[in-house]
Parts: structure tokens; C-alpha cells; sequence
């Protein structure tokens, strides 16, 4: 994957580390370990654990697959 040419914009920082707290608190909230969740969704637990601090972004496809496995509307984890 190519490398970006520009910084991202600290909004979209902090963004991505929003949802990565509600991916965690939703999970907890849904009594899942990291590794359940991981199984679930058909991902590797790091990839979890990278959404989950705001390393990385979700693809859309991971997004609606987590929602699915948490019982949570998908609104409600990318809400602002």
C-alpha cells in the first residue's frame, strides 16, 4: 500500500481514536474478549487491538461485521 503524501489532519486522528473507545466499551459492554471478537468477524486479534487504540481504520466491510458480532447498530459506533 502506498505511503500517504500529506499528514492526516488531527481531527481525523482523534476520530479514529473515538471509535476505537467505543469499539472497546461496546465489547466489554458485550462480554467479548479481543480473541471472540477477532473470531467473529474472521480477522487476527491484532487487527482488533488496532482499531481498538486508533492505529488503523476499519474497513467498512470489518465495520459491519463488528456491529453484527456486538448486537449494535453500526450508527452507533461511528456516531460523532
Amino acid at each position: 500500500m502506498p505511503l500517504r503524501r500529506t499528514p492526516l489532519p488531527e481531527w481525523v486522528i482523534a476520530r479514529r481514536r473515538e471509535l476505537g473507545e467505543r469499539l472497546v466499551s461496546t465489547r466489554r459492554a458485550a462480554g467479548l474478549s479481543q480473541d471472540q471478537l477477532a473470531d467473529r468477524v474472521g480477522v487476527e486479534r491484532r487487527t482488533i487491538q488496532r482499531y481498538e487504540s486508533g492505529e488503523r481504520d476499519p474497513r467498512y466491510t470489518d465495520l459491519l461485521l463488528i456491529a453484527d458480532a456486538l448486537g449494535a447498530p453500526l450508527v452507533e459506533l461511528v456516531q460523532e
